[in-house]
């Protein structure tokens, strides 16, 4: 008898730790452009969400009673619309509990459509106003708008640089024109004059033609819409055609490639991006120690917001008591009052942040500097 109570005691034990390490695992879309010219800027949003998993499954994160195991299900976009659709519905298949990214906004917004049918959150960088005035309940924007950027540069070249005049390039991108609109809309209630307006694309590479009809107006200025890729190539022919404007952008162009690319010719060049600076505060210290030590690259731009957004993805769903219920996550999501390293994360009624940083940037020696340093 005392063999049978004895083993009984001993299967309920076993079963008891059984329970206590059963794990559930959560998987967690990643949407971004990991070929391509824009692919360091893709697989730098990778990194910081990967990091961001990797601290979580080793500090342990229990939902309800049950531990749970974060697993990225990372795609190529290929900063493509029509590609974006598609990889969407492949993290939907996937059956992902929500989505970080898209990085583009003329991805990002098609793409919202796919996971607003689905009933996935959302949570972008992507910065065009448009992508969160469609009213999905599932998007989130978890970095600066266009109208924190743009009108940020406009203010900077004003208030700072002293700018009386200014030409505007952009790349037809939902991005580039969206951020462009916002500097000129800025620009313009501040008095500084847009004497000309020019379009390229995000394949070029010589601007030379663009850059030749500007040099007639003289402008202080130059604000372009655009991304790295390009902004690097421009900046350098602005300097070989002997044009005195310094080049402004958004955070498309707030990259360690750009600095690598343009070398000596960005030294007068300035960009913005949402957040604040980094290597100010000892979170900010600490990620970019952790980050380059972990992958061996410097950050590019949101990496530390895919970080954050990840953070709060667990966060949101520890508070929310489940992993698998799209609207209990997403209403804890509207209620977000979440300190993360590049800033705070609550949001307003079209699930905007609520207060977002900008920093001013330029370039020296091949890197990303805050301004003034």
């Amino acid at each position: 008898m005392k063999k049978l109570i004895s083993s009984a005691l001993m299967v309920t034990a076993l079963l008891a730790i059984g329970d206590a390490d059963a794990q559930q695992v959560v998987l967690v879309g990643v949407s971004g452009p990991l070929t391509g010219a824009q692919a360091s800027e893709g697989k730098d949003n990778e990194n910081g969400a990967r990091m961001a998993v990797d601290e979580l499954n080793s500090a342990g994160v229990t939902v309800s009673g049950t531990r749970v195991t974060f697993k990225l299900v990372s795609e190529d976009d290929q900063a493509d619309p029509r590609i974006g659709v598609q990889v969407a519905q492949k993290l939907v298949d996937a059956k992902v509990i929500a989505v970080l990214g898209p990085y583009n906004s003329g991805v990002a917004i098609p793409a919202s459509r796919v996971y607003h049918s689905a009933s996935i959150p959302m949570l972008s960088v992507a910065s065009n106003p448009a992508l969160t005035l469609q009213g999905f309940n599932e998007v989130y924007r978890i970095g600066a708008s266009d109208g924190q950027l743009g009108g940020a540069m406009a203010n900077f070249a004003v208030d700072t640089l002293k700018a009386k005049t200014a030409a505007v390039i952009d790349d037809r991108s939902a991005y580039g024109q969206g951020v462009a609109e916002e500097f000129m809309s800025v620009a313009k209630a501040r008095g500084l004059k847009i004497l000309d307006k020019q379009y390229t694309n995000g394949q070029a590479v010589d601007f030379k033609g663009v850059l030749a009809q500007i040099k007639g107006s003289n402008p202080d200025v130059i604000f372009y819409g655009g991304y790295a890729s390009q902004s690097g190539p421009l900046v350098k022919q602005m300097r070989q055609l002997g044009l005195r404007a310094k080049l402004l952008g958004g955070d498309g162009i707030c990259t360690a490639d750009m600095a690598k690319i343009a070398g000596p010719a960005a030294s007068n060049a300035y960009c913005s991006q949402g957040g604040v600076s980094l290597d100010k505060t000892p979170a900010g210290s600490a990620f970019l120690k952790k980050y380059k030590t972990t992958f061996n690259v410097d950050t590019q731009v949101y990496g530390v917001s895919y970080y954050d957004g990840m953070k709060l993805l667990a966060d949101a769903m520890v508070k929310a008591g489940t992993t698998t219920d799209h609207a209990k996550i997403v209403a804890q999501l509207v209620k977000s009052n979440y300190t993360g390293v590049a800033g705070e994360y609550a949001f307003d009624a079209h699930h905007d942040l609520k207060s977002s940083a900008t920093t001013v940037y330029t370039f020296k020696d091949g890197a990303v500097v805050t301004y003034g340093n």
